[in-house]
């Protein structure tokens, strides 16, 4: 595949409608922040387009335009593609795990909840890069569909719990924006947990987003029983299950390192 530019794209609300909860709000993410890229069989009336951000792929087209060689931009990701390309991601990569997802959206007050003495809730800005820079290395996944810390910091899409010494207890931001909805994703320190922390935080999120004429989404592995009671508690509720896949390296280059 070939990397294309913005400007060179052919018409992307056709291949990933626009105004639908879930992972197609990847497409109008990269399109309205500049953080993803974009692929496609070729330049002129492509049969095939992706679009990665965040490690999400979202594969649409006609799995006869590639071969397995193409798909080696897209390796270590998890791809949401119909299953006609199913074949050909076996194929391409050493693995192709299906993960059973869940689409949610507000539909319900949140649970109201109490924040523990000392712990503020606001919306995160530029000054807390450094908060965002100092997260544990298992959780720069937060700021990855924003480019970087300071992306986030400075998107105005983020709500953050501190104490009295500002250290982040919990996040909660948009991590895709489309033109109707805004896929929701929270993370919390694992000694501030169960505190609700996280649910203050995305309640305050879900209320910006909101008077921003748009609606929460929410997007969770079935198997992730802590998020999905998160999101009940926070009003959201169910409205679609889909699989995506989570693929490794190219199943040529093993060959060759072999």
């Amino acid at each position: 595949m070939i990397e294309l530019q913005p400007c060179e794209l052919p018409a992307p609300d056709r291949w990933f409608p626009a105004g639908v909860p879930g992972p197609a709000a990847i497409g109008e993410h990269a399109l309205r922040t500049g953080n993803g890229r974009w692929w496609a069989d070729r330049a002129v009336r492509p049969r095939t387009l992706a679009v990665s951000c965040a490690g999400h792929v979202l594969l649409r087209g006609n799995p006869n335009a590639l071969a397995t060689s193409d798909l080696v931009p897209l390796a270590h990701s998890y791809i949401d593609a119909p299953d006609r390309f199913l074949p050909l991601l076996g194929a391409a990569f050493t693995h192709l795990t299906p993960w059973e997802r869940m689409v949610w959206t507000l539909q319900a007050p949140p649970t109201p909840s109490r924040l523990p003495r000392g712990v503020s809730v606001r919306r995160i800005e530029p000054a807390d890069t450094d908060r965002m820079q100092a997260l544990a290395s298992d959780s720069h996944w937060i700021t990855a569909s924003w480019g970087s810390p300071l992306g986030l910091a400075a998107s105005g899409h983020a709500w953050i719990a501190t104490d009295r010494t500002g250290t982040a207890l919990a996040i909660a931001c948009t991590y895709f924006r489309g033109s109707c909805y805004e896929d929701v994703a929270v993370l919390t320190r694992p000694d501030n947990r169960r505190h609700r922390l996280a649910l203050a935080c995305v309640t305050a999120l879900c209320a910006d987003i909101t008077a921003r004429g748009h609606t929460p989404s929410w997007n969770c592995s079935t198997l992730n029983r802590a998020s999905r009671l998160l999101a009940w508690t926070a009003g959201f509720r169910l409205v679609r299950e889909y699989v995506h896949y989570a693929v490794g390296s190219p199943a040529r280059q093993e060959l060759l390192t072999a």
